[in-house]
This record gives structure tokens, C-alpha cells and sequence, in this order.
């Protein structure tokens, strides 16, 4: 389904102006209360506001529905770009559905895109129906609410039974069915007043400046995960997989984080979901750099192993065209994939929606970036004073039940934390 700010015809459909701006502040601080949308990293990325014109679809097209979409509609769009960067121009911020289900995707371009990268700054505007876009005057935003108080209950699952779905998970990789499953658990976070989503997406990104903190039609968090990033030829995803909570004792944590470089367990883990990203993205590119061995990338609640796979486009395919070769990946589904996700189905006990999967944006190039929905929150569209939180775990023959459920309650931190200090 298509939604349109007005009825778009003729080959003067959009009118999209890129110009450079001086610094206007942290990006965060321009946005809106109502729908805000961002990406951000280390305080550089994108946020926008408005609605322009947005796509939703479901199914197992989905992927493909909103590629022709966007095409047909950059497309025919009348483009002023004074910066020449990625993500200048026309951009869209998406976030798709986990599976093929009834969950719908989106994408969504903005009235306005507010963009920053090194020492440069832009403002995009969209005007329709060949109208000229309005001026952009950037002020800073009123100022961001607490959503206090917020109370937190078990979602589909208490810690206990989800302990138990986590050993039927473990018993079915015993009998050979698969070699790795990821299971989600969910929270129910409540206030009595509507969650102003910027609040939370403020302490996420101060918190952790090394994740991609996301806010798309009412999907926020911050992942460490890159699903898949394409800048003018080069294609890059950071792959993680193998967790382990920090302590809060530096000396201690140095431990914890060689045992994690030598775990059997995680690097098996690792290794399954390293090779699903390769795999999937080698008919796409013309080399390719597969590290032999991960990276420790330590966050401020717990530490991942992680592997940057990269390789040079060999089609043209665009960033959402390599977000749906990818997923899903092994890190948020498992091996093989099929009976990966027929366990999630049948044990899990939730309905992940968008939950673990692709959100981030493209460009009118097609260049972009995806995360994976990760360790992050739904405002419940029929009640914005209630929130799902995520996150999940990867389960191998080696998992113990309890020290899962340790590790989610580690991932479940972030989200908690933004939402209550």
C-alpha cells in the first residue's frame, strides 16, 4: 500500500533540494516528537521528519515491492544536490518485517533529512506534485520527556519458561535437526503517558556511540549489528555473534573478554553466522575480505565477537537488494535457515513483527545502510504509552538455559535504561 502526501504524476513528480548547512547542533536535537526518524552513529548519520510519501507491503515480495517503489519513484524526481554525498538527495528510512507473515514493511521519505558526515552538514527538502520544497528552518526541538514511570512485566514468556524453550531448542541441535537457533524474549514496558520515542533514542545513542541507533515508524533501539552498508561500490557488514556480559571490573572484563576469543561454543556460534553472510554476498560481489578471525567489540554491557566482512559490488545491486539476499542471517535466525525458522515458529512463542529485522535507509543511488532490529522497542501503534522490548540469543549444542537467559536480561539493559534514567 502506497501513501502519498499528494497524488504524484508526470515526470515532475518530486522536487528534492540538497544544500550544505553550518553545524546545527546534535541531529537528535532537531527532531520532533511525532514519528521522528533516524540513524545515527558516533553523532554523524541521518534524521528526518514528515511524511513525503511511504510504501508499505508484507509477504515474501516485500523486499522486492519496495525496490520497484522507491525506483519508480526517485525515478521520476526532479534533483538538486549541492553536497554529492551518500545519503544526500532523495533518501528513505525502512524497516521490514522479520519473516514472510502478515508484519508490514515501510518505507518512508521524509518532508526533511537533516545529514551530517566528518565536517559537513545538509538539509534535504521534498516538495510534491512539482511544487518547489519549503525553506528548512532548523531550530532546536522542544525539549525531550521522560517517560516516567515506566513499569516493566514478562512479555509472551517468563524467564523461567522461556529457560525451557531455550532446552528444547538445545535437545532438537542434539538430535541433528540444526546447528543453531535464535530465540527472542520480550518485555512489556508501560507509562502513563505517550513515550516521547526521543527520549529513549538520546541515552541510547550517548550511551552507545559504537551501535546504529534507529527510529523508524515507531521501531527504535541501537544495534551493533551492520547488516549490509554499500557506498559507491565498496559493500561492508559487521557480523556478530558469541556474547558475553561485562562485569564492570576492568581487569575482570579483560578475562572475560580472552575467554570469549577462545569459547569453542562462540567461536562456533560465530562461524555459522560469518559463513550465512558470506555466502550470501559472494553472488553479488567480485572479491571479497573474509577474516579468519574475530574482533572482540566491547559495549558497554556486554562484549560480541565480531567479524567486518567486505567486498567490492560486482552487479548493481542496490543496499536493499543485498539487505534481502542476507536475511536472514545466521545471527538472527540460525543454520540452515529453513529449520532455523520453523523452531522459531513452533517454540518462541512470539510474533516478531519487525523485531530482527532490516531497518535503516537508501539513497536515489541505491547506496545505504542496514542494521538488524536488535535490542530494541515497538510503541504499540494502538496504545504509544506501551512498548515491546527485544532481544535475542543465539543457541548452539553448547547452550546452558540459565546463562541464556542471563545474557538476555544483559541485552534487555540498554532499552530498560534508556527508557527509565
Amino acid at each position: 500500500m502506497t501513501t502519498l502526501r499528494a497524488p504524484i504524476r508526470g515526470p515532475a513528480s518530486l522536487v528534492v533540494r540538497t544544500v550544505a548547512v553550518s553545524d546545527p547542533g546534535p541531529l537528535l536535537g532537531l527532531l520532533p516528537e511525532a514519528s521522528p526518524l533516524a540513524w545515527i552513529r558516533r553523532g554523524e548519520g541521518l534524521v528526518g521528519w514528515g511524511r513525503a510519501a511511504s510504501f508499505r507491503t508484507r509477504g515474501s515480495g516485500r523486499f522486492g515491492h519496495a525496490e520497484r517503489w522507491w525506483r519508480e519513484l526517485v525515478g521520476t524526481a526532479v534533483v538538486r544536490d549541492e553536497v554529492g554525498l551518500p545519503g544526500c538527495g532523495p533518501v528513505a528510512f525502512g524497516s521490514f518485517a522479520f519473516d514472510d507473515g502478515d508484519a508490514s514493511s515501510v518505507l518512508v521519505l521524509p518532508d526533511v533529512v537533516v545529514g551530517h558526515r566528518a565536517d559537513r552538514w545538509w538539509v534535504t527538502t521534498v516538495g510534491v506534485q512539482g511544487a518547489l520544497p519549503p525553506g528548512a528552518a532548523l531550530q532546536r526541538s522542544t525539549p525531550f520527556r521522560r517517560p516516567d514511570p515506566v513499569a516493566f512485566a514478562d512479555g509472551a514468556l517468563s524467564g523461567a519458561e522461556w529457560e525451557l524453550v531455550v532446552a528444547e531448542a538445545v535437545s532438537r541441535i542434539a538430535d541433528g535437526k540444526l546447528d543453531k537457533v535464535v530465540l527472542a524474549r520480550d518485555l512489556v514496558a508501560e507509562s502513563p503517558m505517550p513515550v516521547d520515542p526521543r527520549w529513549p533514542l538520546a541515552r541510547l545513542a550517548e550511551r552507545y556511540p559504537r551501535c546504529w541507533t534507529f527510529s523508524v515508524d515507531g521501531l527504535l533501539g541501537a544495534t551493533p549489528e551492520l547488516l549490509v552498508r554499500l557506498e559507491r561500490g565498496l559493500v561492508t557488514s559487521r557480523v556478530l555473534a558469541g556474547t558475553i556480559r561485562r562485569t564492570g571490573d576492568h581487569a575482570h572484563d579483560l578475562a572475560l573478554a580472552a575467554s570469549l576469543a577462545h569459547s569453542s561454543k562462540d567461536l562456533e556460534e560465530h562461524e555459522y553466522a560469518v559463513s550465512s553472510v558470506a555466502g550470501a554476498l559472494t553472488p553479488h560481489c567480485s572479491s571479497m575480505n573474509v577474516p579468519e578471525t574475530p574482533f572482540v567489540l566491547d559495549l558497554a554491557n556486554v562484549m560480541h565477537l565480531a567479524t567486518d566482512v567486505t567486498g567490492v559490488a560486482a552487479d548493481s545491486s542496490s543496499s536493499l537488494t543485498l539487505a534481502a539476499a542476507l536475511h536472514p542471517t545466521a545471527a538472527v535466525c540460525g543454520t540452515p535457515t529453513d529449520e532455523a525458522a520453523a523452531l522459531i515458529s513452533e517454540i518462541e512463542g512470539l510474533d516478531r513483527g519487525r523485531y530482527a529485522g532490516p531497518v535503516g535507509w537508501i539513497d536515489a543511488s541505491g547506496d545505504g545502510e542496514w542494521g538488524i532490529a536488535l535490542r530494541c522497542a515497538e510503541i504499540d501503534p494502538r496504545d504509544p504509552a506501551r512498548l515491546r522490548l527485544f532481544a535475542g540469543c543465539g543457541i548452539v549444542a553448547g547452550s546452558d538455559p540459565e546463562a541464556e537467559l542471563a545474557e538476555s536480561v544483559a541485552k534487555l539493559v540498554p532499552m530498560r535504561d534508556a527508557l527509565t534514567s
